[in-house]
């Protein structure tokens, strides 16, 4: 094939286009925030409509929308009239898999990723770089940033929980603890589905503070304690198991070892170390794992890592690992204490 046939040849520049869209990403956003889905459920509406339900400028929306649609996101079903689609449907607010509010739209991460040239010319997190303090530093100060953060978590846990609760014998665990577990959204899950299970929840004050209604509306808050703390001083002590569910890549790896020795600290000779993670495959092979690293890069200096790097810091921690269970979704990864 000769130079100028190669040229004329769109496949890798359409290709290209599709990856290097900014606008699709912002658009979804933007319709979960105005709850666009949830308002589509009874059937096709004009957007005239949904306009006067999500508080949107009728022009503005009419055009997002008409992007979105050309996405297979959405349906113009009639001139300004849209319908969801198949693909809309987790979007949904009701939807057994609800994504809607893992879609979050924040300002401060937007920031934070415009800035990207920072991490890559010096390995800092450009979140820190642009917003003056840690990303967890930056919740804690911001309350209403920090509970749509608590959202997507709990929007991610309507997947995790279909995917990994079959994967690992939990039922094993008269008491749980779930360290850095939220508002407890994945751990009242795991209690409903094995009722012998007691569990005890920690994270920090700011985060914890909204544990209690989760708990309650899962029916498990008499069978769940909550406990308050920071994981870099002392946990719960004397667990039959403790849960680490996405928190080690949230720090790089000498805070990360820094965790699992205090984990380490307050386990009995015979407890378990569960880590549910998404891990890095070897090789050029797609899995959104090694998108999450470079999220994880840019915002708070965290990082994904392989099974064998995560062995490494287990060692470091005084603990060894055991097993390797993938699923669908996230890996688990159980250790047990080295001595």
């Amino acid at each position: 094939m000769t130079a100028t046939r190669r040229n004329l040849d769109l496949t890798a520049v359409v290709r290209l286009g599709e990856l290097g869209d900014q606008i699709t990403p912002f658009a979804l956003r933007a319709a979960c925030d105005l709850r666009i889905a949830d308002l589509l459920v009874d059937g096709p509406r004009p957007v005239s409509e949904l306009a006067a339900s999500a508080g949107a400028h009728t022009g503005a929306l009419l055009r997002l929308l008409r992007a979105l649609a050309a996405r297979g996101v959405f349906s113009e079903v009639a001139d300004a009239t849209f319908a969801l689609t198949p693909l809309a449907e987790p979007l949904r607010g009701d939807h057994p898999m609800s994504l809607r509010d893992s879609f979050t739209l924040l300002e401060s991460d937007v920031r934070a990723w415009a800035a990207i040239g920072h991490t890559l010319r010096t390995g800092e997190p450009a979140f820190g770089h642009v917003h003056g303090q840690d990303y967890w530093s930056y919740l804690a100060d911001h309350p209403q940033e920090s509970a749509r953060v608590d959202d997507w978590m709990r929007s991610v846990n309507h997947l995790h929980l279909r995917t990994v609760l079959g994967a690992y014998p939990w039922r094993r665990f008269g008491t749980l603890v779930d360290v850095g577990g939220g508002t407890g959204g994945f751990l009242a899950g795991l209690l409903t589905r094995f009722p012998g299970v007691r569990g005890v929840l920690f994270d920090l004050p700011h985060v914890v503070a909204g544990a209690p209604k989760v708990l309650a509306e899962a029916g498990v808050a008499d069978r769940c304690e909550v406990v308050p703390g920071d994981a870099f001083g002392t946990v719960p002590a004397g667990g039959d198991g403790y849960l680490l569910k996405t928190v080690l890549p949230g720090f790089d790896d000498d805070d990360a070892a820094r965790i699992l020795g205090t984990v380490r600290a307050a386990m009995r000779p015979d407890s378990r170390l569960v880590l549910l993670e998404a891990v890095l495959p070897p090789g050029d092979a797609f899995d959104m794992a090694k998108l999450f690293d470079v999220h994880a890069m840019v915002l708070t200096g965290g990082a994904h890592r392989s099974a064998e790097e995560t062995g490494r810091l287990l060692e470091r921690a005084g603990l060894r690992l055991t097993q390797v269970i993938g699923t669908p979704t996230l890996t688990a990864i159980e250790a047990l204490p080295a001595d």
